[in-house]
């Protein structure tokens, strides 16, 4: 006997963290672990601390001619990292 109301698990999974105000921070921590994988190693060793708050990646970088360079494609970047989780999480980054 097949049910008429059955839903995917994932379905359900999603509905309950939208609920419960979980998607949000999900989405940030998933961002903020897709760092490494969009930007490569090299960049990710120079990177100290991240966070973002109202839509903004902040990153503190150790190096000043790297955060020169990433200044100029933070757009880019920015789209890149939010198609990497599926999600629009940040409209800009900081590099500080």
């Amino acid at each position: 006997m097949k049910r008429q109301n059955a839903l995917p698990i994932g379905e359900i999974v999603h509905r309950f963290l939208r609920e419960e105000g979980l998607e949000s921070p999900l989405n940030e921590y998933r961002l903020i672990q897709a760092w490494e994988s969009v930007l490569g190693k090299a960049i990710a060793r120079y990177t100290r601390k991240m966070y973002i708050k109202n839509q903004t990646l902040y990153v503190h970088l150790t190096s000043p001619a790297l955060r020169q360079d990433l200044q100029m494609s933070r757009q880019t970047l920015a789209h890149r990292l939010n198609e990497a989780v599926g999600a629009q999480v940040i409209v800009d980054i900081v590099f500080q």
